[in-house]
């Protein structure tokens, strides 16, 4: 069959105008999924039963009838916590196992151990506790110890404190033998065997150096927000991880809450809140709470 020039140009027309609308449809598509992280929220509820500041962390008790899709940080190595870590996983709640890689404490069971790694002289800000100072001997042998019986117990997190301890400041002021660069690399080297044994690392207040732990949590006041590295913040929730801002002493933790939202044009900011009138931890994104 023949067909005349003009009918071949109208059809011709006709195929082109087909390949301009699939290709604005496929933009359109492609705009739609961008915008869509922004559009829904991937934050999930915090419970904390380790850190206490001014009030009572959460109970056990409470964590146990409410914490649900949550992360949840417990110090497995208080009394007889390590027996509840399974039944808080019943829930599809992650569990975070609260380890200090950065001090000694005396009232842990290891202490003695990690006596001859420590710095002589007191912690200043809190009675009991004494900075690392060696980091390139045995110490790293009695924190790995810790990490087996995370592992153990079932922990999904290693969530590691005072992994910040180590400045030129600190060094000078109680004679540690470590540098700074010899502290990055002792904490690196106990992510990697958190990643071993199956769990992930969770960085606390400061991830320059740590780029490769899983999530990062910041403690901030109502006198001292957004303190940290921002950038690499940003870099955190842009590669989908678990970012997480433990707030204290606050008289409007829902302000609080959209000011770090709007400073991070970002819904995905895991959020709790120690509140002033209520005198407990305030827990978000359980329900539409703003």
């Amino acid at each position: 069959m023949l067909f005349s020039p003009l009918y071949k140009y109208n059809m011709s027309m006709k195929i082109m105008r087909i390949d301009i609308l699939v290709v604005v449809i496929l933009v359109l598509v492609l705009l739609g999924c961008g915008d869509k992280d922004d559009a829904v929220s991937t934050a999930i509820p915090i419970y904390n039963h380790a850190y206490q500041e001014n009030y009572q962390p959460d109970s056990l008790e409470e964590i146990l009838l409410n914490a649900k899709d949550a992360y949840v940080l417990v110090d497995p190595f208080e009394k007889n916590t390590s027996d509840y870590i399974e039944i808080i996983k019943e829930k599809n709640n992650q569990v975070g196992g609260y380890i200090s890689v950065g001090t000694g404490e005396d009232w842990r069971s290891d202490f003695s151990e990690l006596e001859p790694y420590l710095s002589d002289k007191v912690w200043s800000d809190w009675e009991g506790e004494y900075f690392v100072s060696e980091t390139t001997t045995g110490i790293v042998d009695i924190m790995k110890k810790r990490i087996d019986n995370m592992s153990i117990w079932g922990l999904d997190w290693v969530e590691f404190d005072n992994m910040d301890w180590l400045d030129e400041n600190s060094r000078v002021r109680y004679s540690l033998t470590a540098t700074v660069e010899e502290s990055k690399k002792y904490i690196n080297t106990l992510c990697d065997y958190v990643h071993e044994k199956g769990m992930k690392c969770m960085a606390k207040n400061t991830v320059n150096g740590f780029e490769h732990f899983d999530g990062v949590l910041y403690e901030s006041t109502s006198s001292n927000k957004n303190w940290w590295e921002q950038e690499e913040t940003k870099l955190f929730l842009k590669k989908g991880k678990l970012v997480i801002i433990n707030h204290y002493n606050e008289t409007d933790c829902d302000g609080a809450y959209r000011e770090y939202q709007n400073d991070y044009k970002s819904k995905n900011i895991s959020f709790i809140c120690e509140d002033v009138d209520l005198e407990k931890y305030k827990h978000y994104n359980e329900e539409e709470v703003l």
